[in-house]
């Protein structure tokens, strides 16, 4: 792993001297105004973060290291036969901020295998939860379970110098992010298949490894899983298990600890638990009309009703994007290829094409266009992972990639703790000129 490592170091110390120079002459500059809107309204749109590894525009979609997914599905080296995305290739961007050549990836899914053993005592744990528990809730401990291994941890109690923050740090990254998939696979075999596990296999890549432990042999859903594992990994800093991970890591919390709090947000029906909510939805709506392939007139009906009963149509808005999200393209593209009959990916086809027009007519909807979550229930579906529960585990795998190479940059440029400044509805009154609330 050495030379991927000097390559991130040189990297963050140019990039440290940049904002350093940056702050010098220009740091009293406004970039942005708050409205009270804002401070009430979750902080929408507000600049107030940074981060390296991607950027969402409103009409683009996201970006990683200014790439779209399209030109990643292209450029990034794939497996040996393969037309996917290795998942490895994009940490790599995000952390090194270059396109990785296949040696780069081979070598970064050699150290990822190498560093896969998960300690027994970890999954002792998990066997003594009841086996009613979330899945997310399992994974969240697990990851707790693993914070014994952290060499930032121990490193910051023995005494290290800021400086080498960042190095403690990226081991940890790199160790946790190897060792994520055999503790994800052995939640799903313990919960759904008896506890009868299955034992990793150090020749497959990374993604293909996790597909392999959580039972499936079948090479398009390794394909499935590179580019899922891809499309998930990041989605700029503001969303809540970016913001939750890079908020509790500014506290210096270990990458575990702080990705605990990423993935306890991610656990949030409004967050990642969105997915397992769209096939819950479609499967409801199938029962309900009483067939499997239900008309374009019945579902755009089913979703009038939908709305009528004051619910949301799951998989469909985002609070930054105002298109169809290329995520979602992404796996539409995939079906295309290797499931276009499949009777849960037609429905999903079906919606799209009658709920966006259905949404925009309500004029209250700034978004009506289907997200990621839209879509990849539908192909998970196809396989056999029925278990919707599990569909965020599989997110907060892939999330790893994005929220754990943003950790290692804000240690490299020696971020410091997060402390925004909050207000009362008093102070906001006597700021806008208001003794009291107009009724």
């Amino acid at each position: 792993m050495g030379y991927i490592k000097e390559r991130f170091k040189e990297k963050a110390d140019a990039l440290g001297a940049e904002i350093k120079d940056i702050l010098s002459q220009h740091g009293e500059k406004v970039i942005g105004e708050v409205k009270v809107s804002q401070a009430y309204q979750g902080m929408r749109g507000i600049p107030g973060l940074i981060t390296e590894t991607s950027l969402l525009d409103s009409e683009e979609g996201i970006r990683f290291r200014g790439y779209s997914i399209p030109e990643l599905r292209e450029l990034l080296p794939k497996a040996e036969g393969g037309i996917e995305p290795l998942p490895e290739g994009l940490f790599y961007l995000m952390l090194v901020g270059e396109l990785p050549s296949k040696e780069d990836v081979d070598h970064l899914s050699a150290v990822l295998a190498r560093r896969s053993n998960v300690p027994k005592h970890v999954f002792n744990i998990l066997d003594k939860m009841p086996v009613s528990t979330h899945p997310m809730t399992l994974f969240s401990i697990g990851v707790m379970a693993l914070q014994t291994e952290s060499k930032f941890a121990k490193a910051y109690k023995d005494g290290i110098s800021k400086k080498d923050y960042w190095e403690y740090t990226y081991e940890d990254t790199i160790t946790l992010i190897a060792r994520l998939p055999q503790l994800a696979a052995y939640i799903y075999r313990m919960k759904y298949h008896g506890g009868e596990s299955i034992e990793p296999d150090a020749d497959l890549d990374w993604a293909a490894n996790f597909a392999h432990m959580l039972g499936y042999e079948d090479k398009s859903f390794w394909a499935l899983m590179r580019l899922y594992m891809t499309i998930h990994a990041d989605h700029e800093g503001g969303n809540v298990s970016a913001h939750a991970t890079h908020l509790v890591g500014s506290a210096l919390s270990d990458p575990y600890l702080a990705f605990t709090a990423g993935m306890t947000g991610l656990a949030g029906p409004l967050h990642g638990l969105a997915n397992q909510e769209v096939i819950g939805w479609i499967e409801d709506m199938c029962e309900e009309l009483n067939t499997q392939e239900p008309s374009q007139e019945q579902i755009a009906q089913y979703i009038k009703d939908t709305l009528a009963a004051g619910k949301v149509v799951p998989g469909y808005g985002h609070a930054v994007l105002r298109k169809t999200d290329p995520r979602f393209t992404a796996q539409m593209e995939f079906a295309k290829v290797h499931c276009p009959d499949a009777p849960m990916v037609k429905n999903v086809w079906k919606i799209y094409e009658v709920a966006p027009d259905i949404l925009n007519a309500t004029g209250k909807i700034k978004n009506p266009w289907p997200n990621v979550d839209a879509h990849s229930g539908a192909l998970l579906t196809h396989y056999g992972l029925v278990e919707k529960e599990f569909y965020t585990v599989l997110f907060g795998v892939s999330r790893a990639l994005g929220v754990l190479a943003s950790l290692c940059w804000d240690r490299a440029l020696g971020l410091p703790i997060e402390r925004p400044k909050s207000l009362t509805t008093k102070r906001i009154k006597e700021m806008i000129g208001e003794t009291e609330v107009a009724s």
